[in-house]
């Protein structure tokens, strides 16, 4: 099925609002020619063709002019496409995040951050089962890697499962950098705001010096009620905590998702969790250009 911004789920629905000036996609993905753009050994799905002229019509649509775009696990620490896209998008209108081993050479940063990348991910499948240990054993990735991009000016990006980012909350306390947490932190909707996990989480969110930045992302991958209603109540919970702290993103093209929902659906419920112009301001324009450097 083609995941063109304006085909399959996509397809004759319309906004229910423009996406003011400035307004970013703060994470998403593309997808080029297999040929040209090999995947990696460990694939988690089987990607669709999604290249930039889809991100862009989908962003036409809502009115988006900037972008930010994350490494998606199917290209495993190879960012080949993704950097080529933002070359041809411009370091004005996008920033990246990739996937790099933390012992990269300075060089390859210095190389990354002229490109416009400002982030490494942390990526741990978002259905990964309860594995004891793990989380010790991203420790020392973790660590290494909140001493380099400390001094760089960069973030972490993670997505992990709700119980793993879980028992990561010590460490994430402890970081020097800025960091993003993907999907609402991935703790089931259905358990509701009042589920440790995500209480623990919103409280994180207050922590310290306050360096935890959310995601409204990916709700399909963490909801199964009709329309997503049952996440409303945890991104209206977020909006109250730490609104001066919240991205959108579009996750286009929903893998493992792309027959089940369309952007621009998923685009209205941040209306629905923020009907004032202000607040939504805030999360589209004013939050991803402090936290990623625009302008």
């Amino acid at each position: 099925m083609m995941t063109d911004g304006m085909t399959g789920r996509n397809a004759g629905v319309n906004p229910d609002f423009r996406a003011p000036p400035l307004s970013c996609d703060a994470h998403f993905h593309v997808f080029g020619p297999k040929k040209r753009y090999p995947y990696g050994t460990e694939l988690r799905y089987e990607p669709p063709l999604a290249p930039l002229s889809e991100v862009r019509a989908l962003a036409g649509k809502l009115g988006i002019e900037r972008f930010v775009f994350v490494q998606p696990s199917a290209y495993g620490r190879d960012n080949a496409c993704m950097l080529d896209a933002m070359r041809e998008t411009g370091t004005r209108f996008c920033r990246g995040i990739v996937d790099v081993d933390e012992n990269v050479p300075d060089a390859e940063l210095e190389r990354l951050h002229a490109l416009g990348v400002r982030g490494v991910r942390i990526n741990v499948p978002p259905v990964k089962p309860y594995e004891a240990g793990l989380a010790a054993k991203l420790l020392p990735r973790i660590e290494r890697f909140d001493a380099r991009l400390s001094r760089i000016g960069w973030q972490l990006d993670f997505l992990a499962p709700g119980w793993l980012v879980s028992e990561l909350l010590p460490a994430l306390r402890k970081l020097r950098v800025s960091y993003t947490v993907a999907h609402f932190g991935l703790y089931p909707a259905r358990d509701g705001v009042n589920q440790q996990g995500f209480r623990d989480f919103l409280e994180l969110t207050r922590h310290g010096e306050r360096r935890c930045w959310v995601k409204l992302t990916g709700v399909y991958r963490m909801s199964t009620a009709p329309g997503f209603a049952d996440v409303a109540p945890m991104a209206r919970a977020l909006i109250e905590t730490c609104p001066d702290r919240l991205i959108w993103g579009s996750d286009f093209p929903h893998l493992s998702f792309e027959d089940r929902v369309g952007s621009i659906e998923l685009f209205n419920l941040l209306g629905k969790w923020a009907p004032d112009e202000a607040t939504r301001k805030r999360i589209l324009v004013d939050n991803p250009a402090k936290l990623y450097g625009f302008g």
